[in-house]
């Protein structure tokens, strides 16, 4: 397990309307909101099956512990919890420096028997964090589009 020295500011839900730094990306999957919601909120484990930048992640007492490919890893907390529409969680620690408080929140929404699927992630970046978050965007973007293509091949 990675030594997590980073704390991060605890946010709450509100950081979502207040964050300086707010992505946004969504795609509609044939899934249902069903099986997506217990993909995102219920199988942690299998994450690195569908989400290519997760290397590991497991549950914690209060949430999860998630390793990206690179070996950044978060302790998080489960904010909401709302089956089958929404998942959202704050990151308490880290081992990387580059944001203060970090919050993510997935949206579930029914599209007939599909779905569509928002990703929010806000933060509040340190100075240099700030660069690093603009370019990342983008690969994030590719990241959430390739994860909801592998969760459509797994047939979820």
């Amino acid at each position: 397990m990675a030594r997590l020295k980073h704390r991060l500011r605890p946010v709450g839900l509100e950081f979502l309307d207040s964050a300086p730094v707010r992505l946004v990306f969504s795609l509609a999957v044939a899934a249902s909101p069903e099986a997506v919601y217990r993909a995102l909120a219920e199988e942690t484990g299998s994450w690195p099956e569908w989400f290519g930048a997760v290397r590991r992640a497991r549950d914690t007492r209060t949430g999860r512990y998630v390793v990206l490919a690179g070996g950044a890893a978060f302790e998080e907390t489960v904010l909401v919890a709302e089956a089958p529409r929404r998942y959202a969680y704050r990151t308490d620690a880290m081992n990387r420096p580059g944001v203060k408080a970090l919050l993510e929140e997935w949206r579930v929404e029914p599209v007939g028997r599909s779905s569509l699927v928002q990703w929010t992630v806000v933060a509040e970046p340190t100075r240099t964090g700030t660069a690093l978050l603009r370019v990342f965007a983008p690969a994030l973007r590719r990241s959430f589009r390739a994860a909801m293509r592998k969760l459509d091949e797994r047939g979820v």
